[in-house]
């Protein structure tokens, strides 16, 4: 079997997975992303590590731990790990929703218009390239001592293994890499002032690079040796499990929600949107990265108290209403926003609230804020008119949830059965790095949500741009 670890944002998931895809046994473990300071987001790398070890022993409990034949990567992405040249980290992880760069960006105004072309993504905070810059101005004894700035998921490998790389999929998330030369961009960098002995190699995401050392090995509970393959970034290895083809388009809901339309070229860059590579290492998706879904949802409910249940049933106690009365807006931009507005300064707020609403508008308000801002993002892709999104992540399986979703996309959903489907691209990676090629399976779709015409008016998606832009 493949062992498989998807270093998510709020959890580890950890999977086994056979030569022909099954999905045998999987656990994962929740760690806690902290905020120092408004606009940070960050993780310690041990809260992560505890995670993978107690995941990991779960999965293999009661099972001869040397069936397990290789390791694969999938992780969250953009994040800075800055480790010494044991691997230590110097400091906790930077997240990908961390914004404190955002003074940073203007300085990738220096470099030629054909030079941030290449980058294929437009500068935002959170993103590798940024970090570096905050740190080497707020925290440079930090970033001189540090041998390697790497990515979550690079971390762990290197953890694991004792070895340095990345890949592309990742890579092309830093806004120092060169999409179209397939290399780190000397001329960014050179302009940037960052040093390129920072970044690790660039290896295939299905090349071996490294074995699982003893150390980590006997905490595992797994023999040493294994072979474990470069991996992943967490939606490249999501796309590469669920077998979406070119063309095809895909919505993803968890901590933040992404838009996912899968190209056989490398698209022209848009000002809004983010084009990264595939965990085949040919191909490109084009992503609009909605950053608060989930994330901001959670805050709602534990805002309002609610339980989950709760938080759902109070938002349907409103819908089910023949008459709520006017609704409050709700801007979702918890943590500032990327698609479409790449505004790192956008925060949260209901809008309108009167003395008739309580707990259940606010929490039907921010269900439909969060659909709301999916939707706007959506229209700046290549979609046909009609195109259906393929529907998958953890955060949408409430029926009711996924009617909102569409209603508010003018789209229909094909609900998906992918389960951990960056696990079983991961896996999928390991099993291709000793060897072992295998088809991608095509998504099982379990529901056609089809949108309800007239449900959410054109003057409701207007009133919750205009707020934005009166914020």
């Amino acid at each position: 079997m493949a062992l498989a670890l998807d270093l998510g944002t709020g959890s580890v998931k950890v999977g086994l997975v056979t030569a022909g895809g099954e999905l045998v046994r999987q656990a994962s473990r929740p760690y806690a992303a902290t905020s120092p300071s408004p606009g940070w987001a960050e993780t310690d790398p041990a809260a992560w590590w505890a995670g993978v070890v107690g995941a990991v022993q779960e999965v293999l409990a009661g099972l001869d731990p040397a069936r397990v034949r290789a390791v694969g990567l999938s992780g969250q992405m953009h994040g800075v790990v800055l480790v010494d040249a044991g691997g230590h980290p110097l400091r906790p992880a930077v997240l990908w929703s961390d914004t404190r760069s955002a003074a940073e960006l203007t300085l990738f105004s220096a470099l030629d218009p054909s030079v941030l072309a290449r980058l294929g993504n437009p500068p935002v905070a959170g993103m590798a390239g940024p970090t570096l810059l905050w740190l080497r101005q707020h925290e440079p004894a930090q970033l001189q001592a540090a041998r390697w700035a790497l990515q979550p998921k690079d971390w762990l490998r290197f953890y694991l293994t004792g070895e340095v790389a990345t890949d592309p999929s990742d890579a092309s998330g830093t806004l120092l890499y060169d999409l179209v030369g397939g290399c780190w961009s000397e001329e960014v960098l050179e302009v940037l002032g960052i040093s390129p002995a920072v970044l690790p190699p660039v290896l295939a995401p299905d090349a071996v690079a490294g074995r699982l050392l003893p150390a980590a090995a006997s905490e595992l509970g797994l023999p040493a040796g294994i072979p474990i393959v470069t991996g992943a970034a967490d939606t490249a290895a999501a796309l590469y499990g669920s077998g979406l083809l070119p063309g095809e388009a895909q919505l993803t809901v968890g901590t933040g929600a992404q838009v996912v339309v899968r190209a056989a070229v490398l698209p022209p860059p848009h000002p809004s949107l983010h084009v990264f590579r595939e965990a085949e290492g040919v191909g490109c998706y084009t992503l609009a990265a909605i950053q608060n879904a989930g994330l901001v949802l959670e805050w709602v409910r534990r805002t309002l108290r609610l339980t989950w249940p709760e938080c759902y049933a109070a938002a349907q106690e409103i819908d089910a209403q023949v008459d709520a009365g006017p609704l409050p807006i709700f801007l979702p931009y918890l943590t500032g926003d990327r698609t479409p507005h790449l505004d790192p300064h956008a925060r949260a707020a209901w809008v309108g609230l009167n003395a008739a609403h309580d707990h259940r508008h606010m929490a039907r308000a921010a269900f439909e804020g969060v659909a709301l801002s999916i939707a706007q993002a959506a229209e700046l892709l290549p979609l046909t008119p009609g195109q259906a999104l393929f529907l998958a992540g953890g955060g949408t399986v409430d029926p009711w949830w996924r009617q909102l979703l569409a209603d508010c996309l003018g789209r229909e959903l094909h609900a998906v059965a992918t389960p951990g489907a960056s696990v079983l691209g991961a896996a999928r990676l390991a099993w291709a790095g000793i060897g072992v090629e295998r088809p991608p399976t095509r998504p099982e779709v379990t529901a056609v949500i089809v949108p309800q015409v007239g449900r959410i008016s054109a003057e409701r998606h207007w009133a919750f741009r205009a707020a934005y832009r009166a914020g």
